[in-house]
Order: structure tokens, then sequence, then C-alpha cells
């Protein structure tokens, strides 16, 4: 029984009457209320079914048909149901005893977080953010400056020279030379890339990201794009695997898990792998299209065309249900210096250990590859390819390189168009087929255990041919059009 001061929580009729028919049926002893353990078995709580199972011998299928029922009847989780109920009980008994005076920054802030939630102004909020924190500081200082700096004067100048003329007099035979400072060596192309293209643009794309997420912005943004994401199977959910796909693809598809149903997960994970470009490789791309504002402007677009296409397509083909979107908005703050700094360290570990053993990887192979002609063989088939798209031949190494990591095959192509062989039409029909090729090695690892052999397998040799189709159709559309880049 109830203490006389308590007041019981009052939930809607439909939620009452199945309580109560609950609470009839149940013979157990669970040491809590009946009312209780009927609030736990309506929200699916794995360790009350079980004890059901045990303790109601007779009326288990019965309260079992009752749970089902009672859910069905709902077009939302009964827990976010009994939640919202609990917020509203919360918040009556705080009013009624706490008074608090209104600050100004508050009421800013709040002012403000409606703002950016709102699609009228929420959307030049976005592109503001894009440009100054993506274009700008990843883009133009992260993949310009800094990577001009460390790959032209740090290795180009001091590192890669020394290091060569030590090996090349140490090491007598030119094989092993070449495995070290060769073309494709560990040191002149995997240490190279790794530090000097690479390092600088997840560190710059590593330091706007904690900004965002320390700010509270990036919840604001799932609210944002909600209503577009629905339209493409998926919910303002998304946005967090989404938004650390421009940081890491591989991690990104862990965080699917967070994604309510298989269906979500599925489709965030083909989108992901074909569309989302990691930062490395958006920031070598933003690098070497920065030049002209119209090759990146048709970047942009086609992926943003093939992102709503492709999840519209998928949304209509995979079997499964919509999941609910509710998600708790947290109040905006200033990000602190402190906090940001841990994270993009953290991160930047991450990249340390989990990353940088795949450039001498790579390196290797492709070194081997070239020492028993399996990368001439290799090259041999994707020639035809990359000729189908409009594309010189030497693009087929950059996109060999892709196989192995994508922000490897973007610096591929970062060496070509500094070496005056990539530019105009076949640079962005390059740039756009790249970034939507088949995902690097890592990645596929982790989709075979996240999603399972079948639906890796799928969406792989879906991509592969989708990302040259495309490569195609768009060249084919900018020379017939005339289009000068």
């Amino acid at each position: 029984m109830l203490p006389t001061n308590t007041r019981q929580l009052e939930y809607d009729e439909s939620l009452e009457s199945a309580l109560a028919r609950i609470d009839n049926l149940l013979r157990g002893n669970y040491g809590i209320s009946k009312r209780t353990v009927g609030l736990l078995l309506l929200q699916g709580d794995a360790q009350m079914e079980k004890q059901l199972r045990a303790q109601e011998v007779s009326g288990y299928e019965l309260i079992q048909e009752i749970v089902s029922q009672t859910r069905s009847s709902y077009s939302q989780p009964i827990s976010y149901i009994i939640a919202l109920r609990q917020q509203q009980e919360v918040k009556r008994i705080l009013e009624t005893v706490v008074s608090s005076k209104e600050k100004s920054a508050g009421v800013f802030a709040e002012r403000l977080s409606r703002v950016m939630m709102n699609p009228l102004s929420g959307i030049p909020i976005l592109f503001i953010v894009l440009y100054f924190g993506l274009y700008q500081f990843v883009g133009v200082f992260g993949a310009g400056t800094m990577v001009d700096l460390i790959e032209s004067t740090v290795f180009g100048e001091w590192i890669n020279p020394w290091v060569t003329n030590l090996l090349t007099t140490i090491i007598p035979w030119k094989v092993l030379q070449d495995l070290f400072v060769g073309e494709y060596g560990v040191i002149t192309l995997g240490l190279s890339y790794a530090f000097a293209i690479i390092l600088p643009i997840v560190t710059t794309f590593f330091i706007v990201f904690s900004i965002i997420e320390d700010s509270g912005y990036l919840p604001r943004l799932a609210m944002l794009i909600d209503r577009v994401f629905k339209g493409i199977g998926l919910n303002g959910r998304a946005v967090i695997p989404m938004v650390l796909g421009f940081g890491c693809d591989t991690m990104a598809t862990i965080v699917t898990r967070t994604q309510e149903t298989r269906r979500e997960r599925v489709i965030t994970t083909l989108l992901l792998a074909l569309v989302i470009p990691c930062s490395a490789q958006l920031g070598v791309i933003f690098a070497i299209l920065s030049g002209s504002a119209l090759s990146l402007l048709i970047w942009g677009g086609v992926l943003v065309l093939v992102l709503l296409l492709v999840g519209y397509l998928a949304a209509q083909v995979i079997p499964g249900r919509r999941a609910s979107f509710y998600m708790e908005v947290p109040p905006l703050r200033l990000p602190k210096i402190s906090n940001v700094l841990t994270k993009t360290y953290t991160r930047l570990q991450w990249y340390f250990t989990e990353v940088l053993p795949f450039f001498i990887l790579a390196s290797v192979l492709l070194w081997l590859g070239e020492l028993t002609g399996v990368f001439a063989l290799v090259i041999n088939v994707l020639e035809p390819l990359v000729r189908f798209m409009g594309l010189p031949e030497e693009t087929s190494i950059a996109f060999l390189y892709g196989f192995f990591r994508r922000d490897f095959g973007a610096a591929g192509l970062y060496d070509l168009h500094s070496a005056g062989i990539l530019s105009g039409i076949p640079l962005v029909v390059s740039a756009v087929t790249l970034t939507l090729f088949i995902p690097c090695v890592a990645q596929i690892m982790v989709m075979l255990k996240e999603r399972g052999l079948r639906t890796a397998l799928a969406i792989s040799l879906f991509i592969l041919p989708f990302a040259f189709f495309v490569g195609y159709i768009l060249n084919l559309i900018l020379t017939t059009l005339g289009v000068v880049l």
C-alpha cells in the first residue's frame, strides 16, 4: 500500500488498463510492486521477462498476450511513452517547489538553439559551419597550408633525401632499397603519406569535430535533418554515425549500433561505405578542387544526389520497420579548450595505433605487387575502366591505392594533380569516383563483423561497378555540355 503522502503516477487509459490486467494475473513474488513489474514487462525488460517465465506457469502466455497487444496499440515504443509521462511529472513537481530567475544568457542560448533547429535558419547556419569548419580550416589550412609545409619542406627537402642517401649507402641491394625508399617505399610513400598528407588533415578535422561535439550542436543538427533522413529510411539519429564518418568511416560503421532497427543500420552502413568521405580523403579533395569553386560544387552536388537516390531506393528495397526518433537536446555552451584538446588527442592516438599500420602494410603490399608483377596485372585491369570514364591511365594507380585505404588513394590523386596529370573535368570525375569507390580494407573488415558476410559482400559488389558507372555518366554530361573547369 502506498503511504498517504505519496501520489501514484498515472498513465493514459490504455496503459492503466494493461497494468491492471497484469496485476490481477501475477502470482509470483518479485520483491517489487506488481505495478512496477507490469511497467518493466511493457518496456521489454529482459530480466523481468525471464522471471515471469519462471514464476507464472499458468498465466505467462496471457500476460505476454496483454503486453503484445498493448505495444501494438502505440506507434511509438512504450518506453518512450512512459519516459515522456515521467518527465512531465518531474517538471510538474519542480515547478511547485523550485523557482528560478532566467538569465539573459540562458534566454539567448535557448533562442539560438531554436534557430539552429529551424530549417529556414538552421540550413544557412549548417552551411556556415561547413564552410568555415570543413572548407576553410580542414581544406584550406589543413590540406593546403599544413600539407604543403610538411610534405614539401619537412619530408621533401629534409627527411626523404636524408633517409634515401643513408639507406642506399647501408643497403647494397636495390630490391631492399626500394622496400624503404623506392617509389612504393615504406618511408618515401607510406610514412610520407601518413605524416605529411593525412596527419595534418585528420588533426584539423578532429579539432572541428570536437568543437561541434562539445558545443551541443550535434544533436541540434540531428533534429534539423531528421525530416530529410526520413525520406531515405533513416531518422535524425543517423546524423551521429554520418558526421563521425567524415572522421573515419570504419569508426562510424561501429557506431551504427546505436540505431534502433537492423534496417537503419544496413542503410547507414551502405551510405557510409558509398558516399561519406573520411576526413583525410575529404581534406585532400578540398585541396585539389579548391582552385575551382565550380569543381567543388559539382563534386558535392553529385554526392548529395547519390546519397538521396541510393538511400531512397535502399529504403524501398530493404525490409523492416521504421524506427521512431527522439533525442535529448543538451544546452548550448561554449566549447572548453581542455575538452577539445583531450578529444583531439584521444582520436589522434587512435589514428596512430589503428590507421598508421595500414599505410605501412599498403606500402609493403605495393612493393611486393611491383616485385612479383601482380601490381602491373591489376593496373592493366583498371586501365580500361579509367579510360572508360575519360581519365588518364595514370589514375589507375590512385584507384589501386584506394583498395587499401581511401585516404591513401586520395593522396595518390593529390600527387597526380601536383604533377599536372589531372586537372579540369578528369580531376572532378576521378574525385567523385574515388569518393564512391569500394571501402578500404579496415572498413570492409568492420562491415563483416557488424553486418555479416552476406550484407558486407552485397554492399561491396554494388559499390564497385556503381562508382565507375557514376564516373562515366558524370564525364559524359560534363564533356557533352562543354563545361570548362
